[in-house]
């Protein structure tokens, strides 16, 4: 399946636009990455636990969005973005959207 940020995909032709689809995840913040998180806070650095933790949750998000455009039949989703979004006191949503379509070929 083809996932792009992009409105179009160059050469080729929309065939059936199928509407929005989404997936999302929601994640709490974990006790060992706030420990490490608060030294690399005096010392300074990345956040490699936050930094490991979003990248998962980025990609749990846009499997499920690419799972429902599968379902709808789309073999393409246009146009994707990432929000995000604190759902509770350490906890947060991360939140993938496009539109699912149907590619000609070409």
């Amino acid at each position: 399946m083809l996932v792009t940020n992009l409105e179009i995909v160059p050469g080729r032709r929309i065939a059936r636009h199928l509407g929005l689809v989404q997936g999302s995840t929601v994640r709490a913040k974990h006790v060992g990455r706030d420990l490490m998180a608060g030294i690399k806070n005096i010392f300074g650095g990345e956040l490699k636990g936050y930094t490991e933790l979003l990248q998962e949750s980025r990609d749990e998000a846009l499997a499920r969005m690419q799972a429902q455009a599968e379902a709808v039949g789309a073999n393409a989703v246009l146009n994707v973005r990432f929000s995000t979004s604190s759902v509770a006191q350490g906890a947060a949503e991360l939140f993938a959207y496009g539109t699912a379509v149907v590619l000609e070929d070409g």
